[in-house]
């Protein structure tokens, strides 16, 4: 790719409906969320300094009063792709969901946990937010079409068995843009109650390859994992997530509370590290480590460097 692509995150707010037990925003819920004003003058600023690729997260930013107007005034700036994160669970009505689509919207991308009711709304503690999310899903395929819908998995210690039935589950479903995600544990839920809901790399890995398998043998032009040491993945390099997106975005986070203006770039240098005994992987330059908090309760026995 001879340019990279402009991607700007602004972060609404982290209001949300769902109460997912592992989430890195679960102390944030009390910061302020942006108006209005705010979110506009951001998206201006942001195509000021090139930016064609838009996407909106929260919290759950289908949930605000206003996501109609911001999606109108981001349709009005001429961004090419305008995205939003979502739990889903408002696209379950109707109305709402072509509306959103009317609005501006060009791309969505469902978070979903759990390859079946039981799972996803444990981890999201909200009964019915599987069957929301699901129905949410219908409704946009119809109105945007499957090429422009995508899914994030975060892996925990209670779904990583099942991370490969989420991925059989996906394909079948018609998606073949997802994303999982090992998860963060520097701040949030995950911090807070580490052992209970952060699985070590070795026992989640076998069941992460077997569904990037899942994706490779089915076609899906977008199947990754992200946030792990390529150590135990040294044969799918093709679906590490950071690895594509340090050749194709230029990426800036822009939430209530902090500003990222070089996500690729930031998390070698603050949330991630390869310990000593990395060095003389082949790998060592591409790899981005694992999570420091990971390293603070696990250690690096399980990181075995290539040579």
């Amino acid at each position: 790719m001879d340019k990279k692509i402009k991607k700007t995150v602004i972060i609404t707010g982290y209001k949300c409906n769902n109460m997912c037990q592992f989430c890195i925003d679960e102390h944030r819920r009390d910061i302020r969320d942006k108006n209005t004003r705010e979110i506009m003058e951001e998206m201006i600023l942001a195509r000021e300094r090139g930016t064609t690729y838009l996407e909106l997260i929260g919290g759950e930013t289908s949930i605000r009063s206003d996501v109609l107007d911001l999606l109108k005034h981001a349709k009005g700036l001429g961004f090419q792709t305008i995205a939003m994160a979502t739990n889903g669970r408002m696209l379950s009505y109707n109305k709402f969901a072509e509306q959103i689509v009317e609005a501006g919207l060009t791309d969505l991308i469902f978070s979903i946990h759990g390859h079946n009711e039981e799972l996803h709304d444990k981890l999201t503690r909200v009964k019915g937010s599987y069957i929301q999310l699901m129905n949410g899903f219908e409704n946009v395929k119809e109105l945007l079409g499957l090429r422009r819908i995508g899914t994030n998995t975060t892996i925990v210690k209670e779904n990583y068995p099942y991370v490969d039935k989420i991925g059989t589950m996906l394909h079948e479903m018609g998606v073949r843009n997802s994303e999982f995600i090992f998860v963060d544990p520097t701040c949030g839920g995950a911090h807070d109650n580490f052992d209970a809901y952060v699985p070590r790399i070795s026992d989640a890995a076998p069941y992460i390859r077997k569904c990037l398998d899942i994706g490779k043998k089915g076609g899906a032009y977008h199947w990754t994992i992200r946030y792990v040491p390529l150590c135990y993945f040294q044969e799918y390099l093709d679906q590490i997530s950071e690895l594509g997106e340090v050749e194709t975005f230029e990426t800036e986070h822009l939430a209530p509370d902090f500003q990222n203006f070089d996500v690729e770039g930031s998390r070698k240098k603050v949330g991630r590290s390869r310990p000593e005994k990395c060095k003389p992987c082949k790998l060592y330059d591409k790899c981005e480590g694992v999570w420091n908090d990971y390293l603070k309760n696990y250690g690096d026995t399980e990181l075995k460097p290539i040579l």
